[in-house]
């Protein structure tokens, strides 16, 4: 059995967005005008004294940053995520939170510390598991570390959610498993975690040793109510944050994908060993970008600015996709997830809407893999990232209907 990294190094594993430069190669659109909806990058006006507080802060870059984070900056984080949810005896900045430079790294690495405090006989290969459609570092950092990444499908008739139940009844997948990754919101689909389905989750990780990854990075991103987050859930039970960690960034709460700021935070054991292997090998967040993250998780006010403006582009969706496409209003998160198994599916419609819309897309099947079922979850959609200001967006979504029909 191949060692798992060979799927990084021999390109049989590439990111959605190559796959999609390759499938439209060539490809000129009918149409002036092409629209670009296939980046998750938000658009929304970062806030007003980011610049301000970088230089505020200029003479930092003469000096090593922490690791860890500074006291400011993770004391911020503590105070946000304490108006933002309900923890029960609150969070502590020193030992329960850890700055990263940008969750994606972050995500990747914890795959280390999962893995490494796991003995496995010497017949097991350890075993990561995710959600599937799932987000590159997750399947990334499995690879890495020599485990399987295992695919938990997220279809329709789950929610969009991993199939816990069914995941229970696996105890010999269970016994290997290091660590399970679950987006909520989740990306691409937008579907939500109750605090029933992230406490089955964790009571699986308590239950089998292993933990539970939660990625909230598009926690403040929602239709409706605000989504619950891990660390709320797990502060009612008496283990507290044991096998919990929780990922967050600026990227989307903010939009603030270029500063490259985030953290983890959860079980407190878990983030002291993954503080000491970040500290020997990981990227630090340079002082000035910790100064002004402290000041962005402060401040709430450009976040509910940018939340009107996601409802105002959502609500151009409802209007134009009524009907069409099994669209519904994703309860997080600003993507589409929109069924196109009646016109081939996501890359054949992918390719039409570029080819006589000049509307690109990406396939759903380039967000996944094949799961455990032998089918991939994506293969009928495409996912459609709302980040153009709503003109774009109208002319994009109307472009769509008029070529399939």
């Amino acid at each position: 059995m191949p060692p798992p990294i060979s799927a990084l190094t021999s390109g049989s594993l590439v990111s959605p967005f190559t796959q999609l430069r390759r499938l439209l190669a060539g490809i000129v659109p009918d149409v002036p005008g092409p629209i670009e909806l296939t980046i998750g990058e938000p658009r929304e006006a970062m806030p007003s004294f980011i610049v301000a507080k970088l230089n505020e802060a200029a003479e930092l870059y003469g000096k090593y940053p922490p690791i860890r984070g500074t006291d400011a900056l993770r004391t911020a984080i503590a105070e946000w995520m304490g108006r933002r949810y309900r923890i029960i005896g609150g969070i502590d900045p020193a030992s329960e939170i850890l700055v990263l430079n940008g969750s994606r790294e972050g995500l990747f690495l914890a795959c280390i510390p999962a893995v490494g405090r796991k003995s496995m006989s010497t017949n097991q290969r350890p075993a990561i598991l995710m959600c599937n459609p799932y987000y590159s570092a997750y399947v990334a950092g499995a690879l890495a570390v020599g485990a399987d990444p295992v695919l938990l499908n997220a279809t329709k008739a789950t929610g969009f959610l991993p199939d816990l139940d069914k995941l229970a009844d696996d105890r010999s997948l269970l016994a290997r498993s290091c660590a399970l990754f679950i987006g909520s919101p989740a990306n691409p689909q937008g579907a939500v975690a109750t605090r029933a389905y992230i406490l089955k989750a964790l009571q699986l990780a308590r239950a089998h040793d292993f933990y539970l990854f939660l990625d909230e990075c598009y926690s403040e991103i929602y239709a409706d109510d605000p989504p619950p987050g891990g660390l709320e859930t797990a502060s009612e039970t008496p283990e507290r944050f044991r096998n919990l960690v929780v990922f967050n960034s600026l990227s989307k709460r903010s939009n603030l994908p270029g500063l490259r700021s985030g953290f983890c935070a959860g079980d407190e054991a878990f983030l002291e060993s993954y503080a000491e292997i970040r500290n020997m090998c990981a990227p630090t967040v340079p002082g000035p970008i910790q100064h002004a993250s402290a000041a962005a998780w402060r401040d709430d006010g450009h976040v509910a600015t940018a939340q009107a403006a996601y409802r105002v582009k959502f609500a151009i969706a409802d209007k134009v996709l009524v009907g069409r496409f099994d669209y519904q209003r994703p309860a997080g998160g600003f993507c589409l997830w929109l069924d196109m198994s009646q016109f081939g599916g996501g890359k054949d419609a992918a390719v039409t809407l570029w080819k006589r819309a000049g509307v690109k897309v990406i396939p759903g099947s380039f967000l996944g893999g094949i799961g455990q079922d032998g089918t991939n979850p994506g293969a009928d959609y495409v996912r459609v990232a709302l980040v153009q200001d709503p003109a774009i967006i109208q002319e994009a979504l109307e472009r769509t209907i008029s070529v399939l029909r």
